[in-house]
């Protein structure tokens, strides 16, 4: 149930790719734009991709100058830009326009883990076009303490920036129903395995479906879901085709938010065997839900996640037999999941001038180095 609307209800905006496809940056701006709405705040949503959708209160400008009249007759307090991935020019176009607009304060989460060790990132200097824009923002959220120092060395002053994961949870209902296919392909096989994520090449798919027939020659019931939509799908189709072992993967496509949380928390192991990550939401997921996670070491996985070296087809197989050899142990969740989105709010609610509703470490400005 919708929250009676507060005496200082904010006005916002968020703008970032909005689903489809579900992917992290996508997930972190749906699951703070309905949280401000049970709140009773106001937020609508204004999609930057080329994906043209009709969500109800999501804004899907064509072009730069589409976006740019929406902007300007927009009331908002607050323009929350969610940028993942390369920094190009148009992003940081939009940024810059949003912070000359009057009466908004402007906040970017920079969702891109690996960009401060990317070629772009090194550069990173405060007489920089990325400095200046940075500096005029009124807060920046990091995903992880990276990020937070990259921010640093654009000369964006410390108590501007928060580190705050792009992580928030509510656990799918224990009756959430799947597809009729996907039910019977996660009746059928037994250990499952699922990856969630894009049909790139960063996502080093392909290893996952060529060790999948090692694993088949212990558990000869095993199955992967591979859950996720992208420019790879035909080529990864065609690889699943040519394999003795076709029926034994599923290549779904975009589940809807509770179906993936829900197979998730059916999957014996979630792979996430990238090639080039940030902190992935969906790591994070698996853990809270107690699946336990295989991933490529990319130097940013939280704790309790079995790490690989890329590319390797014995290691992703040992991992995963080690990970199966003692059976299923569900962990508790041992928080509710939200704390991450809250502090997003409380943010929010200081750039006002409104009274904080709680301390947390989360929301603490970030030290200078």
């Amino acid at each position: 149930m919708q929250c009676s609307t507060p005496v200082n209800a904010m006005r916002l905006a968020q703008l970032g790719p909005y689903p489809p496809p579900n992917g992290g940056v996508q997930t972190n701006l749906v699951a703070i734009r309905q949280y401000l709405e049970a709140r009773g705040d106001s937020c609508v949503a204004v999609n930057l991709t080329r994906f043209l959708g009709r969500a109800p209160g999501v804004y899907y400008p064509s072009n730069a100058w589409e976006l740019a009249r929406l902007l300007l007759r927009l009331r908002v307090d607050i323009l929350h830009l969610h940028f993942g991935g390369h920094l190009s020019q148009r992003l940081l176009g939009l940024a810059l326009f949003c912070t000359l607009l009057p009466g908004r304060k402007t906040v970017l989460t920079l969702h891109s883990g690996g960009y401060p060790s990317s070629p772009a990132g090194k550069t990173a200097g405060r007489w920089t076009l990325r400095g200046f824009i940075f500096r005029r923002l009124d807060g920046l959220i990091a995903v992880n303490a990276e990020i937070a120092a990259l921010f640093r060395k654009f000369g964006v002053r410390p108590d501007r920036i928060r580190t705050i994961l792009p992580f928030s949870m509510i656990p799918p209902e224990a009756s959430t129903p799947l597809p009729e296919n996907l039910r019977r392909f996660v009746a059928e096989h037994k250990p499952l395995l699922l990856t969630v994520g894009l049909l790139e090449p960063e996502y080093g798919l392909p290893l996952q479906i060529d060790t999948l027939e090692d694993i088949l020659a212990r558990f000869p019931s095993a199955g992967l879901v591979i859950a996720g939509s992208g420019s790879l799908e035909q080529q990864l189709r065609a690889r699943i085709d040519s394999k003795s072992y076709r029926d034994h993967i599923l290549l779904y496509g975009d589940l809807p938010r509770e179906a993936t949380l829900a197979t998730m928390r059916d999957s014996d192991v979630l792979l996430r065997t990238t090639l080039y990550d940030g902190d992935s939401v969906s790591v994070r997921e698996a853990l809270y839900l107690g699946t336990p996670v295989i991933a490529t070491d990319n130097g940013m996985r939280p704790q309790g996640v079995r790490l690989i070296p890329a590319g390797e087809c014995e290691r992703l197989r040992d991992a995963v037999f080690e990970a199966l050899s003692g059976g299923r142990r569900r962990s508790e969740p041992v928080a509710g999941g939200q704390e991450n989105i809250r502090a997003v709010v409380e943010l929010y609610k200081e750039l006002l001038g409104q009274q904080p509703t709680q301390k947390s470490a989360e929301v603490a400005p970030t030290p200078p180095v």
